[in-house]
This record gives structure tokens, sequence and C-alpha cells, in this order.
């Protein structure tokens, strides 16, 4: 298979069957959570500021007292990551076309410049934390194999295609299609591993912070 053929495959079928399991990955887990069921809470409710779903949204996306001191490279680092990646996923006007190719769906990008700048500060941000994470004890004592491979497919997805939008390393048409590939693998594993956060993160806020808030607890 050559490079015209591999990127015709990755942006036909194996684009479909990425999405498909994404998808269907993600209704199951979905089904999986929902399904547990709860008990009716027939205590009364005690009501206090700050304790709600919302508030437990709002208060979970900031450090901890005293953690930004102990830890800053997890917090900083993870904020410029996860916002960092937003940007280049959402506002880079390749892939609002590839939404609207598959939706209909259209939204305003940024400029090109600014999606290198971003994509360059979010790769930084991803290795300081991975030479944190490997340098700290306790926070390499804690680390898994999943923590790695996670962390390596959210990675590929930005290296490969920086690379590709630059013309470096490869071909265009071989680095676009490892590009596409790494993305398709990504949306594969997702629903399946510890980044399926990125689906159930507000959701579990909320849950946990309309249950304790019904006791009057902020958590």
């Amino acid at each position: 298979m050559n490079e015209i053929q591999l990127l015709t495959w990755v942006r036909g079928p194996g684009l479909n069957i990425a999405i498909g399991v994404f998808l269907l990955g993600t209704i199951w887990r979905l089904f999986e959570i929902y399904s547990l069921g709860r008990k009716q809470d027939i205590a009364a409710a005690r009501a206090r500021a700050g304790a709600s779903g919302w508030h437990t949204i709002f208060r979970r996306s900031l450090p901890a007292p005293g953690l930004m001191q102990r830890s800053p490279i997890s917090y900083v680092g993870g904020y410029i990551f996860h916002v960092g990646l937003a940007i280049v996923v959402f506002l880079f006007a390749p892939h609002i076309m590839l939404v609207q190719g598959l939706t209909g769906l259209s939204w305003p990008g940024l400029p090109s410049p600014v999606i290198d700048g971003v994509t360059v500060i979010t790769l930084a941000a991803m290795l300081v934390m991975l030479f944190d994470r490997i340098n700290r004890p306790v926070k390499r004592f804690l680390s898994t194999f999943e923590d790695y491979a996670t962390w390596a497919l959210t990675f590929l997805p930005l290296l490969t295609g920086y690379l590709a939008v630059k013309h470096l390393l490869l071909p265009y048409t071989a680095m676009l299609a490892v590009h596409i590939l790494s993305v398709e693998l990504l949306l594969i594993v997702l629903p399946f591993c510890k980044l399926f956060h990125a689906v159930t993160v507000f959701g579990s806020r909320w849950y946990n912070g309309n249950i304790n808030g019904r006791r009057g607890v902020p958590v």
C-alpha cells in the first residue's frame, strides 16, 4: 500500500471504523454508568451556600488550597495542556471543515500561526508534565502503564499534526496519513481507558456535588 492508498483508506474506511467504535464504546460506557442506579435519598435536604452540583463543577476546576504551591507543574501544565488541546482540536480550520463534512456544523477558526504557537506550547507542557511524573518518586510510583499509554495516545496526534502542517520528517501525504491514524487510534481507545473522563468529567462533578449538596456539604 503506497502513501496515497494509505491516506485514502484512513480518510475513508479507517475513519468510519474509528468513529463507529468510539460512538458504540461511549454509548456502552454511559449505559454501564447510568444503569448502576442510585438508592432513593429519603433524608431531608440541607441547604447551604456553595453546596450544589454547579458549584462543584466550578470549584473542582480550580486547584485546592495549598496544592498549587506543592505541585505547580501538575496544575499549570494541566491547564495549559487541556486548554491548548481544546483550541487545536476545535478551532483549527481543517478540523472544523472535517466536522462540517460529517455533521454540517461549522464555526469560525483561528489563524494558522496562532494554532501553530498553541500546538508548540501544548506539546511543551505535556513533555514537562511527563518529566515531572518520571522524576517525582511518588508520582512515578503511582503511575501505571495506562498513564503513560494515554499520554502517548494524546501526544502523538498533536505531534504528527504539527509535523504534517510543517512538512517535516515524512512527505506530507505520508505524515498526514500517520496523523489521521493516530487520531483514529485515540478515538478507538478513548471509551475504554482513563481518557473517557473527557466525556464524563463535568457530569460526574455535577453528580457528586448534587449528592453532597443535599447533605449541605460543599465538595
